[in-house]
């Protein structure tokens, strides 16, 4: 079993590495062939994914459950 420190490591580490990747892969929707009207849906849905997972990372990693 993983010591709490480590897993909130671990968690932060692999939440922003999926942040970077996410947001680079809507960068460049939205500076390609699509240009930015067309990278906007992605971009709101990636914005809110990104989001969830930020969520789901406190929920799991650092409030304090009963």
């Amino acid at each position: 079993m993983l010591s709490q420190r480590v897993k909130v490591s671990l968690a932060v580490i692999a939440t922003i590495m999926f942040a970077i990747f996410i947001f680079g892969l809507s960068h460049s929707i939205s500076t390609g062939f699509a240009g930015f009207w067309g990278g906007l849906p992605f971009a709101i849905i990636a914005t809110g994914v990104v989001g969830m997972a930020c969520y789901d990372l406190w929920d799991e990693t650092i409030r304090q459950k009963d």
